[in-house]
């Protein structure tokens, strides 16, 4: 496997000061990088029973697509709220300072339905942690998450036990 991590581009103090960015698009703009993400996590998913890939907004869209694509399955869009125009589920989570929400189609999953979930990073947690309860409170039932990066030194993975997880980079600290 190659070392996805030179691929990604640290930067400082991004959103805010003491905050260290990691940006994907540089591994996105690298065609053989960005391949070799898909198929890793195609080779990980594909002898798994997967109905359908949930992508969490925005950069988790890329990921998602490309793989749901690659595993001949439909792909869901979980957005932040208003965007989507059908019947929503909306969830509200905690943030580091005060609650954010999300929301996805009520019809867009089928109880039973196999689902994996995608994003590009896992920090605290809580984002993901809301996208699984709206999963199965339309349905849907998880089979795997996947992340490009994972923060372990912020300790998201706590907030998931009982899934399974799989993170294709690891950062120990800031």
């Amino acid at each position: 496997m190659k070392d996805f991590k030179k691929f990604i581009r640290n930067v400082p103090d991004f959103p805010k000061k003491g905050i260290v960015f990691r940006d994907i698009t540089t591994l996105l703009k690298d065609k053989v990088a960005y391949r070799q993400v898909i198929e890793t996590l195609y080779d990980h998913y594909k002898n798994r029973s997967v109905d359908v890939v949930v992508g969490i907004e925005a950069r988790g869209f890329l990921l998602a697509s490309s793989l749901a694509y690659k595993l001949g399955v439909g792909v869901v869009p979980v957005r932040k709220p208003g965007k989507l125009p059908a019947e929503t589920l909306r969830v509200e989570y905690e943030l580091e300072y005060g609650t954010d929400a999300l929301e996805i189609h009520r019809d867009a999953i089928e109880k039973g339905q196999k689902v994996l979930i995608v994003d590009d990073l896992l920090a605290t947690g809580g984002t993901v942690a809301a996208t699984c309860q709206m999963v199965e409170k339309v349905g849907g039932e998880i089979v795997g998450i996947a992340f490009l990066i994972e923060l372990d030194f912020l300790r998201g993975r706590k907030k998931l036990n009982g899934y399974e997880l799989l993170s294709l980079i690891h950062y120990d600290s800031e």
